[in-house]
């Protein structure tokens, strides 16, 4: 068994796991000018720190001195742990040649390949793996087989063979028992954020609870093992942003009939008991197409789940590489307490957009966007106004007021929408019926026409 020093190896990046100390609790091995003091320190952390300053020689003579490669410092950390933080490729090398211990754990339980994935040293993470270094233990893992959830998915039972990237890079195609499904993988830095990790539990909570038809159906989750990933119905006609940039500016009976999908999908996230559901991140690429032409509301990455009648307040801002600003609500980006109003808010910029044909203010840069809406500035409406009939436009400013208590809720909207609807309808069916009013009418004149035609020709010819 390895001795262990009683002194603390504490320059440079830390363990991946380890909560955060103050600088006085570690013993700060000196730098270059004070190479003396190093002479002093306990020869195991002396190689510590020549890993951690990428000395290959001095590495060497350490270790033919005698100095044990698996000298393990108060918190259980090695030389190992210290080069792969660091991304010293050529000294992590060096040290599995000389018999380093591939997957020993610190006192947080990580271990060299966890810091390498941590702090992204690709390099270092090849060379262990090569070494047969497993990857860390899945953040969700249970030790008993009767606590592993009903959802769980054999990853085993998921072929990426002819697997293809859809949906913002982060979904892929699989085979699963037979039938196409789409996969969400976890990246691996899953492992060492906390916050990444509680959002994926999170996610698996709200799918878990999810079922109506207009709705994205969840079939399970791969949470025992690396990757963890969500497994959900595939629909192969893609977004509704793909759609929207195929097609342009939709009918009006189109576009209605894709926002009753949308509202009855967003009305039962809300309408959730006991808690309510925001999605937060409603936008084009978040509804998916069926075969039968009908949307699905999905990705539920930063969705929220809340009391009724209570709202919500993000520690932070929501970084803007997690959604599109296009689609985000004045009091989201003004960091304010906010409750399910948002999606309303994000649903009256995507009918609009049906219309119009074109994201929210095109023309503008992404970046730019939220001071607009949070200056109470709209996207202009700049189709004909015979497509915006029967109140549609009033809708559309309804569900973008400024103030979220005036916006309507999606019940709501759905009556207004079914109201817009059975006008179209009827307006429809009034023009087919004068249609075909005109075309008997006209067919009526044609055999007229014939007739007499016909009976002057023949009074010619009796007369003749």
């Amino acid at each position: 068994m390895e001795s262990k020093s009683q002194h603390r190896f504490g320059l440079g990046r830390q363990s991946s796991l380890a909560p955060e100390r103050k600088d006085e609790e570690d013993l700060v091995v000196g730098g270059d000018d004070d190479l003396e003091g190093v002479g002093h320190i306990d020869s195991g952390v002396r190689l510590m720190y020549m890993a951690n300053e990428g000395d290959l020689e001095g590495i060497k003579e350490e270790l033919d001195s005698g100095t044990s490669v698996n000298f393990r410092d108060i918190d259980g950390r090695t030389a190992l742990h210290v080069a792969a933080c660091q991304g010293h490729n050529d000294v992590v090398e060096l040290l599995l040649r000389s018999g380093a211990q591939v997957d020993v754990k610190d006192r947080w339980g990580s271990t060299p390949l966890a810091d390498a994935i941590y702090y992204k040293n690709n390099g270092v993470i090849k060379l262990l793996e090569a070494h047969g270094a497993k990857p860390p233990m899945a953040p969700m893992h249970v030790q008993n087989a009767r606590e592993v959830p009903e959802y769980e998915i054999d990853p085993q039972e998921l072929d990426f063979s002819n697997s293809v990237d859809i949906t913002k890079g982060t979904f892929c195609i699989a085979m699963w028992r037979g039938t196409q499904v789409a996969v969400k993988k976890l990246g691996e830095e899953l492992f060492t954020d906390e916050d990444k990790v509680k959002a994926f539990r999170d996610e698996l909570a709200l799918l878990q609870k999810l079922r109506h038809p207009n709705v994205v159906q969840f079939l399970g989750a791969v949470t025992q093992s690396t990757p963890m990933m969500i497994v959900t119905e595939y629909l192969p006609k893609g977004d509704l942003r793909a759609f929207l940039k195929r097609r342009g500016a939709l009918k009006p009976t189109l576009a209605l009939k894709f926002a009753l999908d949308i509202a009855r999908g967003m009305n039962y996230l809300h309408e959730h008991k006991p808690e309510a559901i925001i999605h937060r991140d409603l936008e084009p690429s978040n509804i998916l197409r069926d075969d039968s032409g009908h949307l699905k509301v999905a990705d539920f990455g930063l969705s929220k789940l809340i009391e009724v009648a209570k709202t919500i307040k993000e520690d932070r801002p929501v970084p803007c590489q997690e959604t599109s600003w296009r689609y985000v609500a004045p009091e989201v980006l003004r960091n304010e307490e906010y409750d399910t109003k948002v999606d309303v808010f994000s649903f009256a910029l995507i009918l609009q957009e049906m219309i119009e044909g074109c994201p929210p203010f095109s023309s503008r840069r992404e970046i730019e966007v939220p001071k607009l809406y949070v200056a109470n500035e709209r996207p202009p409406f700049r189709a004909p106004p015979k497509l915006y009939g029967h109140g549609l436009i009033e809708l559309i400013e309804d569900c973008w007021n400024e103030k979220p208590y005036k916006r309507p809720t999606f019940s709501q909207i759905i009556s207004r929408l079914e109201e817009i609807n059975n006008h179209l309808i009827h307006k429809r069916r009034w023009k087919t019926k004068m249609l075909k009013c005109i075309q008997k009418f006209e067919n009526v004149l044609k055999s007229d026409r014939s007739y007499s035609k016909n009976r002057s020709s023949h009074s010619r010819s009796s007369m003749g």
